[in-house]
């Protein structure tokens, strides 16, 4: 993020800063220096020269002789001011200019035509440029090393002469390109751009690319070109404020444009980055989404996204997951309606569909629609445990990629273990010396054959196997998992695996079972009509992986579930992950009458999950 130097003085943008490494994310901050630098010139008795450029605007004239006042003044004011603010809210900050150990080089602009008196000059001595190089691994040991990183200009000369000053917003959006960040923020004074600087009301919310500039002047143009530098990137874009992070009070730079109206929020959640333990800035976006359209929702202790419309003893869960596995690029659009993106089927299309529905939906009295963005899904599975523990309801379907022509009706349980051991060092032309690696290597072999005996449809898989020696023992670990059939008890098997597995150790890490909904259930028969209204005849998956589904089923006691969502499961986790705009729109209506058709029969019963 980038935040000027009149939003530095607020104490507010360093309450919101202190908060996002506490959310595990690295933070990168740009320091703003103009208020800075004029009260160190002050402090000297010094005057700040300027330069009249041709198009009447006016910048600050930095000959190489000025240019060490003016680190003098990031060094003196702007960078200890961030230290202290940050440190007193028991954040360790680094703060440095970025020329220091060439952190950030650039390129000396050409020289630059003036006017002065009257008469257009040539200035060649002004020590300004734009940034051609970043050291992104040593920045990148840095933010590993310190709660925040916080960087000003100038930066170091590629060609060996004194620093190049460069634009304060721009050196963020390189920086933000060069290293990959997730989400840039402009902070700045104004409620982002405004169609009218006088009027704080007329604010922008959404741009596309090249369509900022029309709304900025002065400074702002600045920002709005920082902005669209970063398009050029995969971080999602705001210019926000006046003096706070959230881009809700902003303008949001979308590089991706839907094909029509109805595309809009699949398309602005793919853009949006919400890789696994960073899914804040998704959830934020949809509560604000949602507010637009009238409707409660909130971010709850775990995390997670929650909207809900109606109250009532009948409940119906629509649960889908805010974050995707890591790797990401710029969504876009092609011309055949295909929007190419990380997430567009695992599973944010899923999670568009149910947004849209839930906006949609004739909610009767006595009925409740819940929708929850679970976090960590990928991961851990930490937002659907707190699902579990703190939503109950008769039936779920779970946002998961089956293809709008398909229902998956049952997933496949998941045993994840490690295997332990240490033995004595043994030099291995004794005779009969048994490694570390040996043992694993046998109890593997042993495990295999008899989880395959107990559980014939059982699928083992070694996931990682390492011997090495330690002193005067050897030690070894692997870690297997097994996809078990929803017939097969995980937590037996669980028990069998640690028998079988003797003297070696067994952790178990996850133990989830299986878990399937038969086709007669009033909640599948829901989509039967659905699926004929839309012409299509349904394919009922079994899937042998597994989801959040599974984690309800950990203590949910005959609770129908299914999975529903657009795409292609194949591309789930690929480079190749992308989304035709019929296969959304297609699951849009038949998930709408579905829900529409539970949401409105009388023959289901009420349950209380245990």
């Amino acid at each position: 993020m980038k935040i000027g130097s009149a939003s530095l003085r607020h104490d507010t943008v360093f309450d919101e800063l202190a908060g996002i490494p506490l959310r595990g994310a690295r933070v990168l901050l740009v320091a703003g220096g103009a208020a800075g630098i004029v009260e160190h010139y002050e402090s000297i008795g010094r005057d700040i020269r300027f330069l009249r450029l041709r198009n009447g605007d006016d910048v600050r004239y930095c000959p190489p002789e000025e240019m060490a006042h003016i680190v003098e003044a990031y060094r003196r004011v702007t960078l200890p001011r961030v230290r202290q603010a940050l440190a007193t809210r028991g954040i360790i900050a680094y703060t440095a200019p970025a020329a220091d150990d060439a952190l950030v080089c650039g390129t000396a602009n050409p020289p630059i035509r003036a006017v002065s008196d009257g008469r257009v000059t040539v200035v060649r001595d002004h020590r300004a440029g734009v940034v051609s190089g970043v050291d992104v691994e040593r920045i990148l040991s840095l933010l590993e090393a310190f709660d925040v990183v916080c960087l000003s200009p100038p930066v170091s000369d590629s060609a060996g002469g004194s620093a190049l000053n460069v634009d304060a917003d721009v050196l963020a959006a390189e920086l933000a390109n060069a290293l990959d960040a997730d989400h840039l923020r402009l902070v700045t004074g104004t409620p982002g751009l405004l169609a009218d600087p006088t009027d704080p009301t007329s604010r922008q919310e959404h741009v596309l690319p090249g369509e900022g500039g029309q709304y900025a002047s002065g400074r702002m143009k600045q920002k709005v070109r920082a902005a669209e530098i970063a398009l050029t990137g995969a971080a999602d874009v705001a210019i926000t404020g006046p003096h706070v992070l959230a881009p809700a009070s902003g303008t949001r730079f979308w590089r991706a444009t839907p094909p029509a109206d109805d595309l809009n929020l699949l398309t602005r959640t793919v853009e949006l980055s919400s890789v696994s333990a960073d899914e804040r800035e998704l959830a934020d976006y949809l509560v604000d989404w949602c507010t637009e359209h009238g409707v409660d929702s909130g971010i709850d202790q775990a995390g997670n996204f929650v909207a809900v419309r109606g109250s009532g003893a009948r409940r119906l869960l629509l649960l889908g997951h805010l974050d995707t596995v890591a790797h990401r690029w710029p969504a876009r659009w092609s011309n055949d309606e295909v929007l190419h993106g990380r997430g567009t089927v695992d599973a944010k299309g899923s999670l568009a569909a149910f947004l849209e529905t839930l906006v949609e939906a004739d909610v009767p009295a006595g009925t409740q629609l819940r929708v929850v963005g679970a976090v960590e899904e990928e991961m851990t599975s930490a937002g659907a445990f707190f699902v579990r523990d703190n939503y109950p309801a008769d039936a779920v379907i779970v946002g998961e990629p089956s293809g709008a022509g398909a229902l998956t009706i049952s997933y496949r349980g998941l045993l994840k273990i490690r295997l332990t051991v240490r033995t004595p060092v043994g030099h291995t032309a004794g005779h009969g010396v048994v490694t570390a690696a040996d043992q694993l290597v046998d109890v593997v072999a042993r495990l295999r054959a008899a989880i395959a005996e107990y559980s014939p449809e059982a699928m083992m898989a070694v996931l990682g196997l390492d011997a090495r020696n330690g002193g005067d023992v050897q030690l070894g670990e692997a870690v297997f998992d097994v996809r078990v059939p929803h017939t097969t008890d995980v937590h037996a098997l669980a028990a069998l695996v640690e028998r079988v597995a003797e003297p070696v150790r067994t952790t178990v890490l996850r133990a989830t079972p299986g878990h399937a909904t038969p086709r007669t259930s009033p909640l599948v028969r829901a989509f039967s009509p659905a699926f004929r209204a839309a012409g299509v005849t349904p394919r009922y998956l079994a899937k042998k992986g597994s989801s959040d589904m599974n984690t309800l089923a950990t203590t949910w006691r005959d609770v129908p579930m299914v999975a529903y969502g657009p795409g292609d499961a194949s591309l789930d986790h690929t480079p190749q992950e992308h989304i035709t705009a019929a296969e959304f729109r297609l699951s849009r209506k038949v998930l709408s009458a579905a829900v529409t058709h539970w949401l409105t029969r009388t023959d289901h019963p009420t349950t209380t999950p245990a």
